[in-house]
């Protein structure tokens, strides 16, 4: 009969358990130096050794010819755990037997000495599934049990477990096995299996194993014996019903582009070949959280990766969004996946899933809003967003002034200046450049560029210079600083488009008089003769 592959290569000795040496050789120097404890808690995620770790135990502090701390493999002890023929050494499943008589009768058979071996063992799998009553009948036996007996305890949830049993027990915490680990032993297997397995399919089926390691092995044994000859990443993809790599990055690229349609062209060909939707969403979700990390942790999260798309393609989407845009995108998805199970058409809620991402604009959520905001704020603060010049007013040609005869004194007259017709500011100018400000400026200066009509301070644009108009002086005072107006020539040039110079006045001083004006004036009383001025 076929076994299992994570049955047969279950490990026999704590040397053959991967990815937790701190667990194993703690427990192999207590073994070789004799301080055991009488109970003992494993916990840690699914597939990560814990029920191994306990047999490979039980087998060691009975077996007759202890290897630097591992059982041998070969005494009769040894093989009667194995075998499972060993009444002493007992493995319980506390899912199915987790009543108080249950706990009762084992209470009552611990206190006999073992038949067989040394040590009678109690080997208590998901043991937080034990009821209260359950729990406080097998305390006392915990505390103080004869010297023949040695419980070990395994959960999956520690904080389901009280805190008098936990004080009792020795705790070991089983980290999840990292990708590499759980590939090199993939490829272990496969080769005592001569299957053919690819570096990608391995890393692909590491990545998806999700740091246990009985998922990977049962991933493999799902995938060698659907397909044959070399198992690559792409049969992989196929067989398992996933989308693969390139296909998920290249539908984020079309979703940063907001290119709608070929995003859903692309996810309905998928849906087309038999890729399953929610696996499809959940790589996109991986996709994203993985986009986050760098958007946070810049280089250093490149080691926190999921591994759905490689690191070059997942560095070039992250420049692509901004964190707003990432955290609406992954609050989407999830609750569109939370939605399959009540849903009545998973595929139309995955499209307009799809098409919202695409698309913010469609919806006028916090959220929505949010993601087009921080998408704006950074590329302005990058200097990304150049937006369109409005189109310059075609200007009338200007009539030749008449030529009059020239009157006594007309060499002294004042000369006509002449000013060029301001070009105007874009639609939103002023509001948006006081966003991009304010987020670089701490407060109080902060708060003078507020994006509303009434602030104290309001920018208007008179050609390639930026005024900025200060309610008082106070506010000018507070304005007019080096660091604040070389801030604002930055972030203006960038919005515009071109270099741009700044200043701050005071809109509440009185306005100077006009100095053509006052040269008019002056000429007219030195000339009383010509023209006669009433003042």
């Amino acid at each position: 009969m076929y076994q299992a592959l994570y049955r047969k290569y279950r490990p026999q000795t704590f040397d053959d358990v991967s990815g937790q040496m701190a667990v194993t050789q703690t427990l192999k120097t207590q073994l070789a130096t004799g301080h055991l404890s009488h109970a003992y808690l494993f916990t840690g995620s699914r597939g990560t050794g814990k029920t191994s770790c306990a047999k490979i135990l039980a087998k060691a502090v009975n077996c007759e010819d202890l290897q630097d701390g591992n059982p041998c493999n070969r005494c009769a002890a040894c093989q009667a755990i194995d075998s499972g023929s060993c009444m002493d050494v007992l493995e319980i499943d506390a899912a199915s037997n987790n009543g108080v008589d249950n706990v009762r009768d084992l209470r009552d058979d611990a206190i006999y000495s073992p038949s067989q071996v040394k040590m009678r063992v109690y080997i208590i799998d998901e043991v937080h599934m034990l009821s209260i009553s359950a729990f406080n009948a097998l305390l006392k036996i915990i505390e103080e049990p004869p010297e023949h007996l040695m419980f070990i305890l395994a959960t999956t949830e520690l904080h389901k477990v009280p805190a008098t049993i936990l004080s009792r027990c020795q705790r070991f915490s089983f980290r999840r096995i990292s990708q590499e680990d759980i590939a090199a032993r993939l490829q272990f297997v496969a080769y005592q299996e001569n299957i053919d397995l690819d570096d990608g399919a391995a890393k692909v089926l590491a990545r998806l194993a999700d740091g246990g390691m009985r998922d990977g092995l049962s991933l493999l044994d799902q995938c060698a014996s659907a397909t044959t000859g070399e198992l690559t990443a792409e049969r992989v993809y196929a067989c398992l019903g996933i989308a693969g790599e390139q296909k998920c990055a290249e539908l984020m690229a079309h979703i940063a582009a907001h290119d709608s349609g070929k995003a859903l062209a692309l996810f309905n060909r998928l849906y087309a070949e038999g890729k399953d939707l929610g696996a499809m969403l959940d790589e996109l979700a991986c996709l994203t959280r993985d986009l986050m990390v760098l958007k946070t942790a810049g280089d250093s999260g490149i080691t926190m990766l999921s591994g759905v798309a490689t690191d070059r393609e997942a560095g070039e989407l992250a420049r692509k969004f901004s964190s707003g845009e990432l955290l609406r995108m992954m609050n989407q998805l999830q609750q569109t996946m939370a939605g399959f199970v009540r849903s009545a058409s998973r595929r139309m809620d995955a499209e307009l899933c799809i098409l919202s991402l695409c698309q913010p604009e469609l919806t006028l959520d916090a959220e929505s809003l949010n993601a087009r905001l921080t998408r704006l704020e950074e590329q302005i603060k990058t200097g990304a967003f150049v937006p369109h010049a409005s189109p310059m007013p075609v200007s009338q040609p200007v009539a030749e002034p008449e030529e009059y005869p020239p009157m006594p004194g007309d060499e002294d007259a004042p000369p006509v200046i002449e000013e060029a017709p301001p070009v105007p500011a874009p639609a939103g100018f002023w509001m948006d450049l006081a966003v991009s400000i304010r987020q670089e400026l701490r407060p109080p200066a902060a708060g003078f560029f507020a994006p509303t009509p009434n602030a104290p301070v309001q920018g208007v644009l008179k050609g390639n210079q930026v005024v900025l108009q200060c309610a008082n002086a106070f506010t000018k005072e507070m304005v007019d600083k080096p660091k604040i107006l070389e801030l604002v020539a930055r972030k203006a040039s960038a919005q515009l488009g071109r270099p741009v110079t700044v200043k701050a006045v005071d809109a509440s001083a009185k306005p100077q008089a006009n100095a053509n004006m006052e040269q008019l004036l002056s000429f007219g009383r030195n000339h009383p003769d010509v023209v006669k001025i009433k003042e």
